[in-house]
Formats: C-alpha cells, sequence, structure tokens
C-alpha cells in the first residue's frame, strides 16, 4: 500500500495512492482517508488523480534519525572505517521538504552534496529499548530520502549538525511504502540540468547495508524513545557528489518510486 500526504484544493489530507506501480501520474489515483493513516483507514468520498494535487512530505516526524556509514563503499570513498556499532546523528524536523519542493543551497558552504537513502516510517505505538522482533513490529513503512550535506562544513566543524541540518537538507517521498521487504532493494541517485537525461551518481543495493533495518531501529530505540511518525535513513551507498544551482536531483528505490527535488541558490544570510 502506496501512503501520500497531498495538498489539494480542499486543504491537505492523507490518501492511498491507487493504480499500477511505476505508472505516471496521470494513470494513478489518490484515494482520501479520514484523519491519520495509523490504525484502521476509513475512506471518504473523495478520490483525485494524482497530477490534479500537489504531494507533501508524506510524514511529519518529531525527529530524523540518520545513520553514518553504513555502505562499506561510501565509507571508504571518505577514507573512514565501518563503525564497529551504527553511528548516529539527527536532522530537524525543519529540514524536511516534500517532492518538487527546492533544495536550498547555504550561503554558508561551497560543498553541497546529495545522499540517497532508504528511509523508514516508524508507526504506533513507537519504540523503546526493542529487541529485533519488536523493532520489526515497529516498522509502519517505507519511502525515499536524500541527506543533504554541506561536505565542507561536517569537516570543517568536526560535527555534523550544522552540515546536516539546513532548511530543505532532508527531501523524502513521495509516498510511505508498507509491507516491503527491504532486504535487496536497489536505490539509486541521478542528478542533472535537464530533468529528462539525468546522470546516474549513487547506485546500490540495501543488502549492502552494514547493519541491516531491524538491527538499526532496535538500537536507535535503546538510546532514544521513537514515536509514531518518526523516521530514519539507513545510510547511503558510494558516489556522492556536489549539487549545483540548477540541478534536479533524483533519488529512486525499487519497490517504492522516485523522489525529485530541484536545487536553487538560497538567500543570502
Amino acid at each position: 500500500m502506496r501512503i501520500a500526504r497531498f495538498a489539494h484544493g480542499k486543504g491537505m489530507s492523507f490518501g492511498i495512492v491507487e493504480g499500477e506501480a511505476g505508472a505516471g501520474p496521470q494513470a494513478l489515483t489518490v484515494a482520501e482517508v479520514e484523519g491519520h493513516p495509523f490504525g484502521k483507514l476509513t475512506f471518504t468520498s473523495q478520490r483525485w488523480a494524482l497530477a490534479d494535487v500537489r504531494l507533501l512530505s508524506p510524514i511529519l516526524p518529531s525527529k530524523v534519525v540518520c545513520v553514518g556509514r553504513n555502505y562499506a563503499d561510501h565509507a571508504a570513498e571518505h577514507g573512514a572505517e565501518v563503525p564497529a556499532e551504527p553511528l548516529l546523528f539527527l536532522k530537524p524536523s525543519t529540514s524536511v521538504i516534500g517532492p518538487r519542493d527546492a533544495i536550498r543551497l547555504p550561503s554558508q558552504s561551497r560543498q553541497v552534496e546529495h545522499e540517497a537513502e532508504l528511509a523508514v516510517v516508524i508507526g504506533p505505538p513507537g519504540a523503546r529499548r526493542a529487541d529485533r522482533a519488536a523493532a520489526e513490529r515497529a516498522i509502519f513503512g517505507y519511502t525515499c530520502a536524500n541527506d543533504v550535506t554541506a561536505r565542507d562544513l561536517q569537516w570543517s566543524d568536526g560535527q555534523w549538525t550544522r552540515a546536516k541540518g539546513f532548511d530543505s537538507f532532508c527531501p523524502i517521498g513521495p509516498w510511505i511504502v508498507t509491507g516491503l521487504d527491504v532486504s535487496d532493494l536497489e536505490v539509486r541517485c541521478e542528478v542533472g540540468t535537464d530533468p529528462e537525461q539525468l546522470e546516474v551518481r549513487q547506485l546500490g543495493r540495501t543488502k549492502q547495508m552494514v547493519f541491516d533495518v531491524p538491527t538499526l531501529v532496535s538500537y536507535v530505540s535503546h538510546v532514544m524513545t521513537l514515536l509514531p511518525g518518526d523516521v530514519i535513513l539507513t545510510g547511503t551507498p558510494a558516489g556522492v557528489s556536489e549539487l549545483t544551482a540548477g540541478d534536479t536531483v533524483s533519488v529512486q528505490i525499487e519497490g517504492i518510486g522516485e523522489l525529485a527535488n530541484p536545487v536553487v541558490a538560497a538567500d543570502p544570510v
């Protein structure tokens, strides 16, 4: 099931995306559900063509927990070792944007890079000190994410808060997919100035993760309580590269879909 959050003429709603996987927006519809999608779904009588609504970030998390160096090839391209335990950091909720929203390049940085990632969405009742089985039960679904990073600030600051935390530095979407086996999915990132002819920059598979998804959820839950709607970014494969104003960056994950965002220069501070 694909669960979207979207804007329409009457406001904002959650809905279920209907139609064949991989079909274009013109061939898909979204059926509105009452309230929040956690729990039993109750449909309203409203239905829209997907092309006639604007997709938003599929969830508004209280926190985004990220995992660094969870692909050995990405650690190697930065000359870093694979950690013995998951390496955690946070992105603020204010960094979250949705499909087609602009990634804004801050004036403080001269080297902003993309990081395509599988994102885990936590469902009710959340997770606290969860073992592996409880961690698996806490997973609501999955979506695409881009852990945008000001790489020069990451190195100069000696810690990652500023480099990872700018507004617009956490695109997620296009929707949440439930019931998906994520043990071996392709993760792809394409970038370019022509949206019709993007260049592949990252290409990996989730089976290359050092720590798998249930391990990550369990580990994080022993550090902090995970609330329904929280998001965990599971790391990125090799191939990260610089973004420039005028680019489009597309994150594609097998079984989920595509998250595409334009890149623009931010207003100077």
